[in-house]
C-alpha cells in the first residue's frame, strides 16, 4: 500500500517512489481474494511517517494490523499509542539498495522499548549478510521474522553458507 502520495508524502530519503496504491485497491484487492484479516508492513518509500499505514488500519475496522517502521525517536506513550491502533511490530531494513544497514544500537534500543507490548521484528536483509548478522539475530529477546525469506538464491544451491545460517536460525525459538 502507497500514498497516495498527495495526501501521505514519500520520504526525502526514500530509494524509490512507487504510483500511488491506497488502502481502497488494497481492500478492493483484499474482497477478490477473500481476505478478511491482514497484517500490512509498512512501506520503507514513507519512511518512518507511519501516517498512511495508521489510515488503512483504522479504515480497516479492526481487520487489519500492522508493523511499523520507527527510529530512536519515539517515546513510551508513542509506542503506546501504536499499539492501541493496531501496530504488533517493528521492522528493520538492512538491504543495500534500499539503504542499508541502521544503527544497531537504535535496534537494541527499539527492540527494549516494544519487548512490553509483546511485539515481534522484521529484519530484511540481503542474503550476503546473514551469515554476518547471525549473532544479533540470535540475541533477540522477541520473536523475529526474516522477510523476504532472506533473499536467498537458490541457484547458490542448498550448501551455501547463506542459506545453511537461515536454517540455523529458523531452528531459534523465536524465528
Amino acid at each position: 500500500m502507497f500514498g497516495p502520495a498527495a495526501r501521505f508524502p514519500y520520504a526525502r530519503n526514500r530509494a524509490y517512489t512507487p504510483e500511488d496504491a491506497p488502502k481502497e485497491q488494497l481492500a478492493a484487492l483484499h474482497g477478490v481474494l477473500g481476505f478478511e484479516r491482514a497484517v500490512l508492513v509498512q512501506a520503507s518509500c514513507h519512511g518512518t511517517d507511519n501516517s498512511a499505514f495508521l489510515d488503512a488500519i483504522a479504515a480497516a475496522g479492526g481487520r487489519w494490523r500492522g508493523l511499523a517502521i520507527v527510529d530512536d525517536a519515539l517515546r513510551d506513550e508513542d509506542y503506546a499509542t501504536l499499539h492501541e491502533h493496531g501496530i504488533r511490530g517493528v521492522g528493520f531494513n538492512f538491504v543495500k539498495h534500499l539503504g542499508g544497514m541502521p544503527d544497531l544500537h537504535v535496534i537494541a534500543r527499539v527492540v527494549e522499548r516494544v519487548r512490553p507490548f509483546g511485539w515481534h521484528v522484521v529484519v530484511h536483509l540481503d542474503a550476503a549478510d546473514i551469515v554476518e548478522l547471525s549473532p544479533v539475530l540470535r540475541r533477540l529477546p522477541t520473536p523475529f521474522l526474516i522477510d523476504h525469506t532472506g533473499r536467498i538464491n537458490a541457484a547458490a544451491g542448498l550448501e551455501q553458507a547463506a542459506f545453511q545460517a537461515l536454517l540455523d536460525l529458523m531452528a531459534l525459538e523465536n524465528c
